[in-house]
């Protein structure tokens, strides 16, 4: 498989997978902050921490699986554009605190993410 279909491949697989939580997170979600976005995100950070050190220092792969799971699978999956819109959406609707919260959240939480990923990743494999 070529390297662009593995990324096409999982890059669809992705947009699938971001779809689906996005609505189920979203489907619980009472309050106007973005949980769909941030669970996402969260989970892609957590992935790439995992699909990291497995690539990097645990397991010999055919070349394919990294661009097909990072670069498109959790790049489709995760959804930095949208953050972006979400907050900026926040603003404008003047949820200034809420804006703020899921700003530094986000960024905080899937830098915790994709640490725990590798560290865990590391002791289990």
């Amino acid at each position: 498989m070529s390297t662009y279909l593995a990324v096409a491949f999982g890059g669809a697989l992705g947009a699938v997978a971001r779809y689906w939580l996005s609505l189920s997170m979203e489907s619980i979600n009472s309050s106007n902050f973005p949980l769909g976005t941030f669970t996402v995100n969260l989970i892609g950070s957590f992935l790439i921490g995992v699909l990291f050190i497995v690539f990097t220092e645990k397991l010999e792969l055919a070349a394919q699986w990294r661009p097909l799971l990072i670069v498109g699978f959790l790049g489709a999956m995760t959804t930095f554009s949208t953050f972006s819109l979400d907050a900026l959406l926040l603003f404008q609707q003047g949820h200034y605190n809420t804006a703020l919260f899921y700003i530094l959240g986000s960024v905080v939480s899937c830098l915790f993410a994709a640490y725990a990923g590798l560290q865990i990743t590391r002791v289990v494999l």
